[in-house]
């Protein structure tokens, strides 16, 4: 077997776990959760959340990696043979979120240069939908957009190219240039935005605390929702970079740095978004509640109105999707490779091969499904059921298997602490034996019982179950049917002799 790639610097490593933290969530999803949640009293249930589960959560798919030296499927399997299907799942989830997250970001790249002329006009969202050619019903595709494909052949191209050159030639070196870009950006983009009339309305509209919101159960689920989302912990892709660590790591320390980062860029986030909200309020003659908007509704409909009507608007609007195109670029690239380690772990090819081959494979269903006509109704719907369901759901599996039926935490802990500067307590346990998986069971269950509620996006029943359901369903198929069809077939031993205890019955 030959030598596994490391990070060339313990600063490498912890530019790429940000770099695939922040994304675009962070800007256009926190904002708007922390203002439902009840503002500047919803940093109370985040904080908590980030605490009880966020940070012992990063440290144990950390201790995972490292311990077991590989990609989800093989560092589980290295635990237990039937875990392995956990990993593929894992890994399943990392594939379709790469499919649909690449076209996101093909559709900031065309608005950075839409934002020099300000293109969009006065009715910017039926220019995103004539942009992006969506069509008016749910149907088959029957309409490609060039003006997405080749934006989104760029982004592949760019994505490959750094998997190609390896851990450290080529994501330690990309995330060396997008983090410190990304953040002198946002830095830029906030510092403008908080100079615009009615930014103060627009932060006081995210920071003046309604604390009657704290005794709601649902703003502690969303709490706790939005850190599970935003850590990037339930794809595989902490345990992928966590196994490309130098022996002599500090696990808790970069835990701790990577999870204080990513939640201070998502308040700085904050910040940029509402002062740019407020000022639309302003101009409208509105209050800040009537302008307020999540996901794509902010970054491409939202976001232009407020450019076309401000000073300097059109920098601004270059700062703003050339920031979204950094964010997504080194969350995309962390996504894939989760995808493309897994197979090179696990059937023993160069990386070379499995980029091209599988990083490849990737590109074409997502070049081929969504520059389209459905290609937005296509991400929508396939989005709510991995984000909503996929995600939590892999996590409170592996968090059931590794804890309680296992029982691998006091291991791990172990492991944790022997490579790191500060010592975890009987908390980290009980955090994750107790408090994680009950707040993930819940949501899965609050979620389903939204869904049964109410159809999401009044989409049609049977889109969403054959399309949605099909593909959340479908995930965990294929990763049983791998772990199967590769039961045979050994992994190899773990390289490092001091990492010899693994259980003999485990390989």
């Amino acid at each position: 077997m030959s030598e596994r790639e490391q990070w060339g610097t313990r600063a490498g490593f912890l530019l790429a776990a940000i770099g695939s933290a922040v994304g675009l969530g962070n800007i256009w999803r926190f904002p708007y959760v922390a203002y439902e949640g009840g503002g500047g009293a919803f940093l109370v249930p985040y904080l908590v959340a980030l605490v009880t589960a966020g940070l012992p959560l990063l440290i144990l798919v950390y201790a995972i990696g490292h311990r077991y030296r590989g990609s989800p499927p093989v560092a589980l399997r290295r635990i237990s043979r039937p875990a392995e299907a956990i990993g593929w799942w894992q890994v399943g989830i990392s594939f379709i979120i790469a499919i649909y997250y690449a076209v996101i970001i093909a559709w900031a790249i065309r608005y950075v240069g839409f934002a020099v002329t300000e293109q969009w006009g006065e009715d910017t969202a039926a220019f995103f939908d004539g942009f992006i050619g969506s069509a008016a019903e749910p149907g088959m595709i029957s309409a490609y957009v060039p003006g997405v494909v080749w934006p989104l052949l760029l982004v592949w191209i760019v994505t490959l190219g750094v998997l190609a050159f390896g851990v450290r030639r080529g994501i330690e070196r990309a995330n060396k240039i997008f983090i410190p870009l990304l953040a002198i950006l946002f830095c830029l983009l906030v510092a403008q935005a908080v100079t615009l009339d009615g930014a103060a309305q627009g932060l006081d509209a995210l920071f003046t605390p309604d604390w009657g919101a704290i005794t709601d159960g649902a703003v502690w689920v969303s709490a706790y929702g939005q850190i599970f989302f935003s850590l990037s912990i339930g794809f595989g892709i902490m345990i992928t970079y966590a196994s490309y660590l130098r022996r002599r790591a500090d696990l808790t320390g970069s835990a701790l740095v990577a999870g204080f980062a990513n939640s201070s860029f998502e308040v700085l986030a904050g910040i940029g978004v509402f002062a740019a909200l407020g000022f639309m309020a302003f101009s409208d003659g509105v209050a800040v509640d009537e302008v307020v908007e999540s996901g794509i509704g902010l970054a491409f409909m939202a976001f232009p109105e407020i450019i076309s009507t401000m000073p300097l608007g059109a920098l601004f609007g270059i700062l703003f999707f050339v920031s979204l195109v950094v964010a997504g670029l080194s969350s995309l690239i962390s996504i894939v490779q989760v995808v493309v380690a897994a197979v090179q772990d696990r059937f023993g090819i160069s990386r070379t091969a499995a980029v091209a081959g599988v990083g490849g494979g990737t590109a074409v269903v997502s070049v081929a499904l969504f520059p389209t006509d459905q290609g937005l109704v296509v991400l929508d719907v396939v989005d709510r059921f991995i984000n909503s369901y996929g995600i939590a759901a892999a996590s409170l599996v592996l968090l059931i298997v590794v804890a309680w039926v296992l029982r691998r935490l006091p291991d791990l802990k172990r492991h944790a602490e022997r490579y790191s500067s500060i010592p975890l307590t009987g908390w980290w346990i009980a955090c994750l034996g107790v408090i994680t998986p009950l707040v993930l069971g819940w949501m899965l269950v609050d979620t389903l019982r939204e869904e049964f509620a109410e159809r999401y996006g009044d989409y049609p029943l049977q889109l969403l179950v054959g399309l949605g359901g099909g593909v959340a369903v479908g995930v965990i198929v294929v990763a049983v049917v791998l772990t199967l069809v590769l039961r045979n077939r050994e992994v190899p031993a773990l390289p490092d002799p001091d990492e010899t205890n693994v259980d003999e019955g485990s390989r």
